[in-house]
């Protein structure tokens, strides 16, 4: 039987207490509202359907933010975590002064559409709420908070962005080599014949060791992806050249462990990998380089790597893909080689 007892500061306080389960206080302004919740509560736990919110109804969104950021975000890459960070003002702005327990599906899906029409990406908008959901999930299954819906899987979620289909025309890449080669330093042009040459993404370049490196096998060895997964990469006999040259380079340390596209050091002394966007822009922009990101040259050397025939099993194992699906939009490229097969055929 619920205990009700009035506190010093005029609220009512309803307490109840059964064998087997923990006392459950919650504290109310009127009285009748203490005895119906008590005599809810008291017939859930009789039924067995009783689940203790009172954790999530104290949590503030903010407060499971700061938590968050300090028991998940911490443990994820630094690229991750300086997205992820960067969300936590728009995401206290708009939840912080919550509990858990109240916000709904219909506030997360009134954020996703003010977010829209303030002209952010689809992609940009899935990850506000893959941000969200993700905290929600934690809460629900390790902090205790009683919680048993997470308001983000009750959502739509905008269409995922179509792949970008930008390639290099003939033109484009001879003019875009020549500015690089001209460059005052030449790991500008390295990098992007090495990611033209693999398909490697940018920070898996710039961030390569010499002991990562075997020229004589022909082969770099990637334990640092975007997939926690590691990879070997095949070279081709220029991305093997070019990083002989990388490898000479005068300003690159020659112990094991040294990057060998460092940038200048810090203020600690310690040579991170080299920063070289700022220096890319220019390049493109000066050459008339229009609606291409550095991240398309990925695009261009999977193309590359389809036109010429390698299965999708080969081209996974070569540029890192995380699963098949993500190679469909490629489709069309054997579609073009088997229809130049098929008029081969036709001329014999």
């Amino acid at each position: 039987m619920a205990t009700i007892t009035k506190t010093k500061s005029g609220t009512w306080k309803a307490i109840i207490r059964k064998q087997g389960w923990p006392t459950t206080i919650k504290t109310f302004r009127v009285k009748r509202d203490a005895e119906d919740w008590a005599r809810t509560t008291e017939d859930e736990i009789v039924r067995g359907v009783y689940i203790r919110r009172t954790v999530a109804e104290k949590i503030l969104f903010s407060d499971a933010l700061e938590r968050y950021g300090r028991e998940v975000t911490s443990t994820k890459k630094p690229k991750t975590q300086i997205g992820e960070r960067y969300r936590f003002g728009l995401l206290l702005r708009t939840f912080g002064q919550y509990s858990l327990a109240s916000i709904t599906s219909e506030m997360v899906a009134k954020f996703r559409d003010r977010r829209l029409s303030e002209g952010k990406k689809a992609n940009t908008v899935r990850l506000d709420l893959a941000l969200i959901g993700h905290l929600f999930t934690v809460a629900i299954q390790e902090w205790g908070t009683g919680l048993v819906v997470n308001p983000v899987t009750l959502i739509k979620k905008p269409s995922p962005a179509k792949g970008r289909e930008r390639r290099l025309t003939a033109q484009e890449e001879v003019a875009l080599m020549q500015a690089l080669s001209k460059h005052q330093n030449p790991m500008m042009l390295w990098i992007v014949i090495i990611a033209i040459e693999t398909g490697m993404r940018a920070s898996e370049i710039t961030g390569l060791m010499r002991n990562q490196i075997d020229l004589k096998r022909r082969i770099i060895r990637l334990y640092d992806t975007k997939n926690n997964e590691t990879r070997t990469v095949p070279l081709t006999k220029t991305a093997v050249e070019v990083l002989r040259q990388s490898l000479d380079n005068p300003v690159t340390d020659k112990d094991d462990e040294a990057l060998i596209f460092p940038g200048e050091p810090g203020r600690d002394g310690v040579r991170r990998p080299y920063n070289f966007r700022k220096s890319w822009k220019t390049i493109i922009d000066r050459i008339g380089l229009e609606n291409f990101h550095f991240h398309d040259l990925r695009h261009e050397a999977v193309s590359r790597l389809v036109e010429a025939g390698f299965s999708d099993q080969e081209v996974v194992s070569i540029s890192g893909h995380k699963s098949m699906q993500m190679l469909k939009r490629y489709t069309h490229l054997r579609t073009e080689n088997l229809i130049e097969k098929l008029d081969r055929l036709t001329k014999k």
